[in-house]
């Protein structure tokens, strides 16, 4: 039975950041509540997590949980906020915008790694916390100072962290299927003579096969972080190069545009007169 609150978002966001200021009553505190529904979506994934279950853990009854959080919903946004307070204090350490990014991505893998049950919270409207938020402004401070526009630092950084979310769900799939079957993934495909006894007939499928392409396979996440950066190296380069141009009319400096388009005047009068130069008289 959930309170009246579980179905507000002002109320779950005061949770989030405030919940290291509220009174618990003795022996029973919110950060005991997130810690133990933490250790038990560990074991047992989202699935397996329920209040009643937490209360069990704790050795309090259901309604005590109540009394610090109404309801599951808010409960899962708090260990969400709990375990991205996970990342080490040192990753600003790192020199350059791309060490930066891919320090951070690999740290909320690593995080993922260490609690699955992160790619299991789906749905664009989790309340994030003062842990998630701080994250995010990281992440977003490691393309300060390049030449993308405030846009494309946004989604960059989105693109990122869902690259990172999309993997961490393979990995939670195979996993499931691993503990459902009793067979590990390489073993369950390696019995699929079935299958390969019919592959013969593709010919590139066929010619990878002979060259070796499933002998050492890429890493997934190593092998599309790194392209994934690839690519938005090549458009910060791509933006310093149309920085150093200037404009044609006036020789003033040429601000970058949303669009990724290179601009040739760095105004409408300059455009303008441009225009009238061309026009014959």
């Amino acid at each position: 039975m959930a309170n009246g609150r579980a179905g507000d978002p002002d109320h779950a966001l005061e949770l989030l950041w405030r919940a290291r200021e509220r009174e618990s009553r003795p022996g029973l505190s919110l950060d005991g509540i997130v810690r133990a529904a933490v250790e038990l979506a560990d074991a047992e994934g989202l699935a397996g997590l329920s209040m009643r279950k937490v209360a069990d853990r704790l050795g309090f009854t259901t309604m005590s949980l109540y009394r610090h959080v109404p309801g599951r919903d808010q409960l899962v946004d708090l260990m969400v906020d709990a375990v991205l307070g996970e990342h080490p204090d040192d990753i600003a350490d790192e020199e350059g915008w791309r060490a930066r990014l891919e320090t951070a991505a690999r740290q909320a893998w690593r995080i993922r790694g260490r609690h699955p049950w992160l790619a299991e919270v789906r749905g664009t409207r989790h309340l994030p916390g003062p842990n998630a938020v701080a994250h995010y402004d990281y992440m977003l401070s490691t393309l300060t100072g390049t030449a993308l526009t405030p846009a494309e630092m946004l989604a960059v950084v989105g693109m990122v962290g869902r690259f990172v979310d999309a993997e961490a769900l393979r990995l939670l799939e195979i996993r499931h299927e691993e503990r459902r079957s009793g067979m590990s993934e390489a073993d369950w495909w390696g019995a699929r003579d079935t299958l390969y006894d019919r592959l013969d007939r593709y010919p590139t499928i066929s010619a990878l096969w002979e060259a070796g392409g499933w002998d050492a396979p890429e890493d997934p996440f190593e092998f599309g972080l790194r392209r994934l950066l690839d690519g938005v190296q090549v458009l910060i380069g791509q933006r310093d190069e149309s920085s150093d141009e200037s404009c044609e009319v006036c020789g003033g400096p040429l601000e970058s545009t949303t669009s990724g388009r290179p601009r040739v005047y760095c105004s409408h009068a300059c455009r303008q007169r441009a225009y009238r130069r061309r026009r014959p008289d």
